[in-house]
C-alpha cells in the first residue's frame, strides 16, 4: 500500500517523481482560476477523507482545494466529530473508512495514530502532520527551493531553531535529495534528545546523507543556500517561557541572514511569530519565500495524493 507517512520510507526515485509532478501541475494551471479543474482531472471519482486532531489552516485548505482541482471530493472531520473522539479504536475507524473513501489524510497529535491507522486500513494513508514528522511540508519546501533555482543535490540547507517534526522530515529527505543539512538547536531541544526522533540523524547518515548537528546558529548559516526555521512554541507545548528563553539566541535576523550566500532564501512553514524565531524584516524581505512555500503545499500535496492512488 503506497502510504505517505515518512519520507524515509519512500524510494528516492518516487519522491523525485512526486516533485516533478507537482512542478508540472503548477505550471499547467498558470492563468486558471483557483477553483477550476485541472485539464486532466486525474482524481475524478476519488474521495479523500481528512481527519484533524489539530487545528489547521494550510493543510486543510490546500488538501481540500487540491482535491477540487483534481476533480475529486473530500470529507473533513475533526476527531471529536467522530466516534474516534469518544473511544472507538483507531483500527476499527480505519476499517470502516476504508469501505467509504479512497484515501485518508490524518493530522494527528501522536504519530502512532497514523501508523496504527495505516496498519489496519485498506486504502493509502497520508501523514498531514504528527509529533514525529511533517512530510507534506518538506515536499512543498523542496519544490519552492527548486523554483527559485536551487539545485537540491549538494545544496547547503541550514535549520536554526527547535529540533521539531519539520526538521525530522528534512533529515528523512536528505539521503533522497542529496542536500547538505546543517542543524543548530539549543541543548534540550535537539532531535537526538527527543525519544521520538532519536536515531533519525544516524539513520540518514547511514544512507550517505551529509548532516552536521550541534552547530552554532552562525556556523549553520555561514555560506548556506537557505536558512530555515519554525515557530518556537507549537500546539500543545506548555513550556512557553522556557522555550523562548532557550531559543532566543537562535533568532534569524538580517545579520544572521547576511552570513549565508548572498542569494540565500528564507523558509518558514508558518504560522510565524515576528520578533521570535525571525525578525519581521527577514520574513517580509526579498529573500523570504514563505508565501510561495505556503502555496506550494497545494501543488505538492496534489502530487502526493495522485501518487498514493496510482494516478
Amino acid at each position: 500500500m503506497p502510504h505517505f507517512i515518512s519520507l524515509a520510507d519512500i524510494p528516492a526515485a518516487e519522491l523525485r517523481a512526486i516533485l516533478d509532478d507537482a512542478h508540472a501541475m503548477k505550471a499547467a494551471r498558470k492563468g486558471q482560476s483557483k477553483g477550476s479543474l485541472d485539464s486532466n482531472a486525474a482524481l475524478r471519482g476519488e474521495t479523500l477523507a481528512m481527519i484533524f486532531e489539530k487545528a489547521s489552516t494550510r493543510t486543510r485548505f490546500s488538501f481540500e482545494q487540491g482535491m477540487r482541482q483534481l476533480g475529486g471530493t473530500s470529507i473533513v472531520a475533526g476527531a471529536n466529530d467522530m466516534q474516534l473522539g469518544r473511544g472507538e479504536s483507531v483500527a476499527d475507524t480505519a476499517r470502516v473508512l476504508s469501505r467509504f473513501v479512497d484515501a485518508v489524510m490524518i493530522r494527528s497529535n501522536a504519530h502512532s495514530t497514523i501508523t496504527d491507522f495505516a496498519q489496519h486500513a485498506d486504502v493509502p494513508i497520508i501523514n498531514g502532520l504528527s509529533d514525529h514528522n511533517h512530510p507534506c511540508q518538506i515536499m512543498a519546501d523542496l519544490m519552492t527551493l527548486e523554483e527559485r533555482g536551487v539545485t537540491l543535490k549538494d545544496a547547503k540547507l541550514a535549520w536554526i531553531g527547535d529540533g521539531n517534526n519539520v526538521l525530522a522530515s528534512f533529515v528523512n529527505a536528505a539521503p533522497a535529495f542529496g542536500f547538505e543539512l546543517r542543524i543548530s538547536s539549543p541543548e534540550g531541544y535537539r532531535l537526538e534528545e527527543n525519544p521520538k526522533t532519536k536515531g533519525l540523524i544516524e539513520a540518514a547518515q547511514n544512507k550517505e546523507a551529509i548532516i552536521h548537528d550541534g552547530l552554532s546558529p552562525d556556523e549553520a548559516a555561514a555560506g548556506a543556500d537557505a536558512l530555515i526555521t519554525d515557530c518556537w512554541v507549537s500546539m500543545g507545548d506548555t513550556d512557553k517561557a522556557e522555550r523562548l528563553a532557550a531559543l532566543g539566541p537562535y533568532q534569524i535576523d538580517a545579520a544572521r541572514l547576511s552570513k549565508a550566500n548572498k542569494d540565500a532564501l528564507f523558509l518558514h512553514c508558518l504560522p510565524a511569530y515576528r520578533g521570535q524565531e525571525m525578525t519581521a524584516d527577514v520574513l517580509e524581505g526579498p529573500q523570504s519565500v514563505v508565501w510561495d512555500e505556503a502555496e506550494n503545499r497545494l501543488h505538492a500535496q496534489k502530487a502526493v495524493v495522485k501518487w498514493c492512488l496510482g494516478k
